[in-house]
């Protein structure tokens, strides 16, 4: 199954769900299309089991303390998180983001918990701006400025790579994108830098 998973991301990342077949999926998983089907119920199961899967995997990552008064301290591990976790994985960023592009029809089930867990995330934002600790701001566009930040170097890391100067499959200079990253969140909110 793991070799079957892997197979499926890799494909679903780069053609998106409506562009692979379950023939993709056996051959790039080096099984037959007949000995994909003894282990998964069909496409659809097995594309809902892995967005499911790393939508659980955020939302467990990237929470927020809700009881800190160190905004400056919980956004920057944060930050950190999220984009490692973009980097580390960027085929799994990437397949999250085709199904965003393409509608977002099998998030339906998904939304309410995000939108639940990004209004926890809000109001730890909106606590740490009524008592004076961070710049006021509309913390919903700062989760989202975040997320896209974070989320590019997975998504457009071909790009990333180009303006940089690497090599196609370098890896990208991790710790100086996450400073530059939480240093210009911070700043924005009012806080020091780290």
């Amino acid at each position: 199954m793991a070799q079957i998973r892997e197979a499926a991301i890799a494909e679903f990342s780069l053609h998106g769900f409506k562009g692979v077949s379950t023939q993709m999926i056996a051959q790039r998983a080096g099984i037959t299309k007949q000995q994909l089907h003894y282990y998964i119920k069909g496409k659809e199961h097995l594309y809902e089991e892995l967005l499911f899967g790393l939508l659980k995997k955020w939302t467990d990552a990237f929470t927020f303390d809700h009881h800190t008064e160190d905004p400056r301290h919980t956004l920057a591990h944060y930050i950190r998180t999220k984009l490692d976790y973009a980097l580390d994985q960027p085929e799994l960023s990437r397949l999250f983001t085709n199904e965003v592009l393409s509608g977002g029809t099998n998030l339906e089930k998904y939304w309410p918990i995000a939108v639940r867990d990004t209004n926890k995330a809000v109001a730890a934002i909106q606590h740490w701006m009524d008592r004076g600790l961070m710049r006021r701001m509309d913390p919903h566009l700062l989760l989202m400025h975040i997320w896209a930040m974070t989320q590019h170097y997975a998504d457009y890391g071909v790009q990333a790579r180009v303006m940089l100067g690497l090599e196609a499959n370098a890896a990208l200079p991790r710790e100086q994108i996450a400073d530059e990253l939480v240093n210009l969140v911070l700043l924005g909110c009012g806080l020091p830098a780290l």
